[in-house]
C-alpha cells in the first residue's frame, strides 16, 4: 500500500476550487483549512491514508486511536459562488514516493469533480517579517499567475518544498490551473496573524465574507493535533539536521 482513499459519497460540485492545507511551516495552510471547515460547515466526503504517514497510533482517553490521515471535504456555495474542496490532515507524507503518490491521488479526486484550480497555501520562512507580512505566489502558467498577483502577492523566486510547490507542478504537468500562496513568517509557532492574510486573500477571490475573528480557536485545536503526533514540541532554536528532516513544512 502506498495510498488509499475511502470515499463516503461524490458530491455534485459546479468547477470547485480546491484549498490545500496540510501542516507546514508555521502551520498557515493547515489552520486556514480548519477555519474554513469550521465557518463553511463543509462536509467530509473522504478520507485518505498511507504508509508514508508516520507510523504510529495516538489514543484517546476513550481507549481508542487516532492515526495519521488526510480528509477531503467539500462546501456548496448556496448562492452560485465558488463551490469548495478543503483538503485537510494531521501530516504530509514523510517520502518522495509518498508525497508524489498522495498529490496524484488528490488531482484525480479533484479533476474528477470537475476542479478548476487548486491552491496550494504555505508559510515562507524569513528572519525578519514585515508588518503586515508580504504574500508571494507561483502559479502553474501565465495566466493563473497574473491571478494570483492579483491578489496583492509577489512572485516567489527559490525552492518550494513540500505539498504546497509539488502540487502546482504536478498541476501543471495535468493541465489543472494552479497557485502557491505563501505568507512571511518566523515558523516558530502556528502563525495566526500570517493564516489571517492567507485566508483575506482567499476571500478576494472567492468572495465568500470569511470571517477570520475566530482563527485562534482553528490554531489552538491544530497546535493541539501535531504536538500529540510529535510534530511541533521542538524548541524555536532547533538544530538544522531537525529542520532538514522537517524540510517538507512550507
Amino acid at each position: 500500500m502506498v495510498c488509499i482513499v475511502e470515499a463516503y459519497e461524490k458530491p455534485k460540485l459546479d468547477s470547485p476550487v480546491l484549498i490545500e492545507g496540510l501542516p507546514g511551516i508555521g502551520l498557515i495552510a493547515n489552520i486556514a483549512a480548519l477555519h474554513l471547515i469550521h465557518e463553511l460547515k463543509a462536509t467530509k466526503f473522504a478520507r485518505i491514508y498511507s504508509s508514508a504517514f508516520q507510523d504510529l497510533a495516538i489514543t484517546t482517553q476513550e481507549g481508542g486511536t487516532r492515526s495519521p490521515t488526510n480528509e477531503l471535504y467539500y462546501h456548496k456555495s448556496p448562492d452560485g459562488g465558488h463551490d469548495l474542496i478543503v483538503w485537510y490532515g494531521n501530516t504530509q507524507a514523510l517520502t518522495a514516493v509518498g508525497q508524489y503518490e498522495l498529490c496524484g491521488r488528490v488531482i484525480d479526486i479533484a479533476s474528477d469533480l470537475g476542479c478548476s484550480r487548486v491552491i496550494t497555501l504555505g508559510g515562507f520562512r524569513q528572519m525578519e517579517v514585515k508588518s503586515p507580512p508580504q504574500i508571494f505566489c507561483a502559479a502553474s502558467d501565465h495566466a493563473t499567475l497574473q491571478e494570483a498577483l492579483g491578489l496583492g502577492a509577489k512572485i516567489m523566486v527559490g525552492q518550494i518544498f513540500g505539498i504546497a510547490g509539488l502540487m502546482v507542478g504536478l498541476c501543471r504537468l495535468r493541465k489543472v490551473k494552479s497557485f502557491s500562496l505563501l505568507v512571511e513568517t518566523l515558523g516558530t509557532q502556528p502563525d495566526v496573524n500570517a493564516t489571517r492574510m492567507a485566508l483575506s486573500a482567499l476571500d478576494k477571490l472567492l468572495k465568500m465574507g470569511i470571517d477570520v475573528s475566530r482563527v485562534d480557536a482553528a490554531a489552538e485545536e491544530i497546535r493541539a493535533t501535531l504536538e500529540a503526533f510529535g510534530l511541533i514540541r521542538r524548541a524555536a532554536g532547533e538544530k538544522k539536521k531537525e529542520e532538514h528532516q522537517f524540510r517538507w513544512f512550507i
